[in-house]
């Protein structure tokens, strides 16, 4: 529903703005413009939703092998000792720990698509949990704020998008996004348990947390000791050994499992296929809308408006064209990457607002997209805290976004 207003919202600002410019500036060209950019968003979608199809296939066949080769089910007892201190209403060893965790891990390969339908498989399990059918309960809050704080290990369908915009190193922006994604989603874990009274000083979690805390501080001072340059080249074969380790790693799992690795990668890719073709009319859709709006000059009114604003405080305004995708995220995925795709192809996919807007991207996540879905796939309707947890979620990603991008890309 929110979308729907943004998207009738974008076609009636272009044209009223349009109509002022032509009105009281004499532009002719503005509506021949707006409707030359229908044609060419609708192309560009049409061309990167096709370029999706192959990397979202890899990417689906191999999460299958490795769910059929155990690694999966690896990980979740690995990560058993700290699900049960953040979800202390489940059941220890019920199921949905397991559907969690496969949704989670989707979010964290940066396959948005192929986690949705783990993540209402999650849900619907811990609504059989739910004492008040209607209201939200603390793990369902907890495990939609995981969600919306959008924690990427490897955001494949964003380095996906920068191959198809030209981009010289399409993986320099995966160690600003982990770093990101990282403290939105320590913000979201601290401010949902604060609501919740979760004992975060406890042993096991405070062991966890800090330690990722170490590991975090760690790269940070690591990068800030290189040059850009070698910034760049160091983050960029990290991400590549990573991928490649991923990939050798999962199909090792399906051979030592016995598991036909060649038939289970078929059945993943399959699903991918269908998920690279389900999303191009909402693409098509926001691209056109985005690209209409930009068109008609309003888009940069607003990036305008607010650089006018932060330079009058004395900060450095590089980041603002970026923007854009930051205040759409939390509404719309589509929405966002959309917006994403807009400034890498007006700015450059190597500037610094192209990498910057492909960081906000895999910062965070559809906060209000997910919430509805999520919740509306059981009949939630009271919500409790999940919109305020989520957002300020969002808000710290949106932060650590800006400074960690000066730090590699400013």
């Amino acid at each position: 529903m929110v979308l729907n207003y943004i998207w009738i919202a974008f076609f009636i600002i272009a044209f009223v703005v349009a109509l002022i410019k032509l009105v009281f500036l004499g532009d002719f060209d503005v509506f021949p413009a707006m409707m030359d950019s229908t044609f060419s968003s609708s192309k560009t979608a049409f061309e990167i939703s096709l370029g999706l199809t192959g990397v979202l296939a890899l990417w689906l066949g191999i999460m299958k092998i490795g769910e059929k080769g155990g690694v999966v089910s690896v990980f979740a007892r690995a990560l058993s000792p700290v699900f049960t201190r953040l979800f202390p209403d489940i059941p220890k060893g019920h199921p949905v720990t397991g559907s969690i965790f496969m949704n989670i891990a989707a979010n964290m390969l940066g396959l948005d698509n192929a986690a949705t339908p783990l993540g209402l498989k999650a849900m619907e399990q811990l609504q059989e949990l739910n004492k008040k059918k209607d209201t939200a309960s603390n793990p369902m809050i907890m495990f939609l704020v995981l969600n919306t704080s959008g924690l990427t290990l490897i955001p494949v369908s964003i380095m996906v998008y920068r191959v198809q915009l030209g981009a010289a190193q399409p993986t320099d922006i995966f160690i600003p996004i982990l770093l990101a994604t990282f403290f939105s989603t320590l913000a979201g874990i601290i401010a949902t348990s604060l609501y919740q009274r979760i004992n975060l000083l406890n042993r096991t979690l405070l062991f966890t947390l800090g330690g990722a805390c170490a590991l975090i501080a760690a790269i940070i001072w690591g990068f800030s000791q290189m040059d850009g340059d070698t910034m760049n080249k160091v983050s960029t074969t990290v991400a590549n050994i990573l991928l490649m380790t991923i990939i050798v790693g999962f199909i090792l799992s399906g051979v030592r499992k016995k598991v036909n690795v060649y038939d289970a990668f078929i059945e993943g890719a399959k699903d991918g296929f269908s998920t690279a073709v389900r999303i191009i009319p909402y693409l098509v859709a926001i691209l056109v809308g985005i690209g209409v709006f930009r068109a008609s000059g309003a888009m940069d009114m607003l990036i305008d408006g607010i650089k006018w604003g932060v330079e009058a405080t004395g900060m450095n305004s590089d980041f603002v064209a970026a923007l854009p995708t930051a205040l759409m995220k939390p509404l719309s995925g589509s929405g966002a990457r959309g917006m994403m795709v807009d400034a890498m192809t007006t700015y450059g996919a190597d500037s610094f607002v192209g990498r910057l807007s492909c960081v906000f991207q895999g910062s965070t996540d559809t906060t209000f997209y997910i919430l509805a879905v999520y919740f509306g796939s059981v009949g939630i309707r009271y919500t409790r805290h999940a919109v305020a947890c989520g957002l300020l979620a969002d808000l710290a990603g949106v932060i650590a976004a800006i400074a960690i991008c000066y730090m590699f890309f400013g």
